[in-house]
């Protein structure tokens, strides 16, 4: 019995092994690759699936979503002969997991490699400052020659970037002093232009102040003449309205000559030419009033009390056309001497 129960052990355990083998469940987003004797049978998708054993063996499973790959920084020289180190990032998919499996060794290394030399290429042809500020052109020239060379290993390359790129330690200190100087240049720009503004504004304001000033100044002084002509204009008609006779003049420059002398400044004045024909008529005029025969009716009138002019007006006899001439206050001239502290009497012209 004993022989019997070992062989009915064995092939129960066969039995389940076979099972094992025959019955595959493939999980979501993956695929396997079923070989036959060593030669390539079918693809196996997600799901269950039935496999003979011992004769069917399952090589791989593919993972058919998309993958990330990031590659260590690699050393590459510009166009300038400078070396900058460049770290790259690869999202691929599987597409094909029969020819990701037979077309290609490895196909993450062989990615990678492809990688380097497409970096060479293209940054070899450009400078520094070209290779820092074009990451679009290299990853999209990068992507291309990528997914062109993979799509036969049934990889799709759906995107590259640049992670970074490095250049030389001098490089940065030089890109950084750089920089320092055109935002100082920039900086010294924007003052200046600012200064410029600032200063334009202020002349203009100035200027419009200043033509504010002249227009408010010629304004005034055109209704000053224009007030000063009214006034000349009614004094003007007062005047003649009013038809002053010579002895009432005379009388008027008579009592003008104390203002001349007031002050303690005054040394030397000036009497006008005309004044010496006002006292004329005043003097003709009270001459007319206290001779005989002056009457209404012939006969002698009593001349009204007047105080005398001045002896220092009639005594010097004046020639108008002479001029005005200078009388010496404090010496004692022998010209004419008004008192400038004296009242004089004042007239009545009628």
């Amino acid at each position: 019995m004993e022989p019997v129960l070992i062989v009915l052990v064995v092939l129960v355990v066969v039995a389940f092994i076979a099972l094992i083998k025959t019955i595959q469940v493939i999980p979501q987003a993956s695929a396997a690759i079923v070989e036959r004797f060593g030669r390539y049978t079918r693809t196996l998708n997600a799901g269950l699936n039935i496999v003979v054993p011992f004769i069917d063996r399952v090589r791989n499973r593919i993972d058919l979503r998309e993958q990330v790959v990031p590659f260590p920084p690699q050393p590459v020289i510009t166009q300038d002969n400078l070396v900058v180190n460049i770290d790259t990032v690869i999202y691929y998919q599987v597409t094909d997991p029969r020819a990701a499996t037979y077309e290609v060794a490895s196909y993450i290394q062989a990615i990678e490699q492809l990688t380097v030399t497409t970096l060479r290429n293209i940054i070899g042809s450009m400078d520094l400052e070209s290779t820092l500020t074009s990451r679009e052109v290299i990853n999209a020239g990068l992507r291309g020659v990528l997914d062109e060379a993979t799509g036969k290993w049934g990889i799709r390359v759906n995107r590259v970037e640049l992670k970074a790129i490095e250049p030389p330690t001098s490089i940065q200190d030089s890109m950084e002093k750089q920089m320092r100087a055109e935002r100082d240049k920039r900086a010294a720009i924007l003052t200046a232009e600012g200064q410029r503004q600032s200063q334009i504004l202020r002349a203009e304001g100035e200027k419009q102040a200043d033509v504010l000033k002249a227009e408010g100044e010629a304004q005034a002084a055109v209704l000053r003449a224009d007030g000063e002509a009214a006034a000349i204009r009614t004094v003007f008609e007062a005047i003649h309205d009013g038809n002053p006779d010579q002895k009432l003049l005379a009388y008027q420059y008579l009592q003008t000559l104390p203002e001349l002398a007031k002050g303690d400044a005054n040394k030397l004045w000036i009497i006008p030419s005309e004044v010496g024909d006002a006292l004329k008529g005043l003097g003709g005029a009270f001459g007319g009033m206290t001779g005989n025969g002056g009457g209404m009716n012939g006969g002698a009138v009593a001349a009204p009390t007047v105080p005398a002019v001045p002896p220092a007006a009639t005594q010097v006899p004046i020639d108008p056309a002479a001029g005005p001439r200078p009388v010496d206050v404090e010496k004692g001239s022998a010209r004419p001497r008004v008192d400038p502290t004296r009242e004089y009497p004042k007239i009545d012209p009628q």
